[in-house]
């Protein structure tokens, strides 16, 4: 171990061991899986980030080592560690100048936002030396005054490469492809159980795969066209999800981005005419359900049901502003009454 520490403070790091964990330091080849928790602070002990709390939920970090992870400094020194052990580790500048935007990342995961957004589309190092806005106060401080930082972290699990499923953004292109079709059964397995909310995010992860997948070719290239039609049964699954989750404006929003390029997609149509209905779109309702009936005359019976649905909800809604109004004018009637007779 002390050999260890001399290693370290060559590099510009100093490890001060708080719990020392228990057995043996793990072997920790390439593709091996670490969980922790991380707390950012300046050495002046201002606090940065606490993965505790980041987001207002208690989330520790997953790192699949070797995966090239933009503050390359939070691996070296993981490899120190062993399960359990709890370590605070100063490290010089030189190991901390991206860490604003790896903070960002983390930040906008924590509340369910694309970790790249409000990124450019340029290296690190590039927009390190930038005056772009990171959204932060703090860490536009920090971009502008690169310094030394303390990280404490708490090493939780080890798992060592095949023992676990790579999650989608660590997988390489044909992992990627692999994955999809198992990722899609799990959400349809858990659709069938009533879990809707889990399935939808197993849906949204496909989605993803694909999309990033999708980025990579030229729009209307045969391969483009492949993964698009790989992704409009999942994002049709999603939105079914969406509809019994009550969010009818997103499902708008995906089927018609889907009729855009699939004019005859009756599954579309449905859930459109559906999410509609639900928002009083009664007009649009009808047009959407018509043209499912003109693209699949068996589905009759079923538009039928949504438009007797749609109907007894209209008319309980006019009931219901109808006696609003009585109500109303009654009060108003009453109160003109008094003040008369007063």
């Amino acid at each position: 171990m002390e050999e260890l520490a001399i290693k370290l403070n060559a590099e510009g790091i100093q490890k001060r061991v708080i719990s020392p964990g228990k057995g043996d330091l793990p072997v920790f080849p390439d593709g091996t899986k670490v969980k922790f928790h991380y707390r950012t602070t300046l050495c002046d002990g201002t606090l940065l980030d606490d993965s505790r709390s980041m987001g207002g939920q208690s989330r520790p970090m997953e790192l699949i080592l070797g995966k090239k992870f933009k503050l390359p400094v939070w691996e070296r020194v993981i490899i120190t560690m062993r399960p359990g052990e709890v370590a605070e580790f100063t490290c010089d500048t030189k190991h901390t100048a991206l860490y604003p935007l790896v903070s960002q990342s983390l930040r906008n995961i924590s509340v369910g936002k694309d970790p790249l957004e409000g990124q450019r589309h340029c290296c690190g190092i590039a927009q390190i030396h930038s005056h772009h806005s990171l959204g932060h106060h703090d860490l536009d401080h920090l971009q502008a005054r690169p310094q030394p930082l303390v990280f404490a972290l708490e090493l939780l699990e080890v798992l060592i490469p095949g023992s676990f499923r790579l999650d989608t953004w660590a997988m390489t292109d044909e992992e990627k492809l692999e994955a999809v079709p198992l990722i899609h059964e799990e959400g349809n397995k858990l659709y069938r159980q009533g879990e809707i909310s889990a399935a939808a995010e197993k849906y949204h992860n496909a989605i993803a795969c694909l999309k990033n997948l999708q980025m990579k070719e030229r729009p209307g290239d045969e391969s483009w066209f492949q993964l698009d039609h790989m992704i409009t049964p999942l994002l049709l699954n999603y939105c079914q999800c969406r509809l019994i989750e009550g969010q009818y404006y997103e499902v708008l929003d995906h089927c018609s981005s889907i009729l855009y390029k699939h004019e005859d997609n009756v599954k579309a149509y449905f859930k459109r005419g559906k999410a509609h209905a639900a928002v009083w779109n009664e007009t649009e309702a009808r047009a959407d359900f018509a043209k499912v009936v003109e693209l699949d005359p068996s589905l009759a019976s079923s538009v039928a049901r949504e438009l007797r649905l749609m109907e007894e909800r209209i008319r309980e809604k006019q009931k219901e502003e109808k006696g609003r109004y009585k109500s109303l004018f009654s009060y108003s009637g009453g109160a003109s009454t008094a003040a008369t007779n007063g």
